[in-house]
């Protein structure tokens, strides 16, 4: 599908409900986020949920770096890291490579806990996505990856 040809705008309206649901998909977003958590440990808060999932899609990795992927504060950061060290979820040491450096990774600990909060998230957006026709799917993720693409 290509733009819009010349004339043939995208009505107002659309845009703005498009907005609507957006807005209602990350308020749920949220919820789930601070659910998850609290699944995790009854004090963990979703910032904290949210390092440990970006713990657990890669390997060892620097503070610094999870910092600028999450788009959070360093000093907030520090302490959601010291919050997860504390609790035996994360384990922080330094950087050989460069020692002004932390490096994170997940515990085993943290690996299993982070393995049962997500699974029961993604299993109730499996479960709503499998009511769908195939080609729903397909489409919303095309439709997905082409809002996210960056210029």
């Amino acid at each position: 599908m290509t733009a819009p040809a010349p004339g043939e705008a995208v009505a107002k309206s659309s845009i703005d409900e498009v907005e609507r649901q957006f807005a209602h998909m990350l308020a749920a977003a949220r919820r789930t986020f601070k659910e998850s958590a609290l699944a995790v440990h009854p004090s963990l808060q979703p910032l904290g949920f949210t390092v440990l999932m970006t713990l657990y899609q890669g390997a060892e990795c620097q503070q610094g770096a999870v910092a600028e992927t999450l788009q959070v504060d360093k000093a907030l950061l520090s302490r959601t890291v010291s919050q997860l060290e504390s609790l035996g979820l994360v384990c922080r040491r330094s950087d050989p490579a460069d020692g002004r450096a932390q490096l994170l990774t997940l515990t085993a600990e943290g690996r299993a806990r982070f393995e049962s909060a997500h699974s029961a998230k993604r299993s109730r957006l499996r479960d709503r996505l499998e009511t769908w026709h195939p080609d729903e799917v397909d489409r919303l993720a095309e439709l997905l990856n082409k809002l996210n693409e960056r210029d």
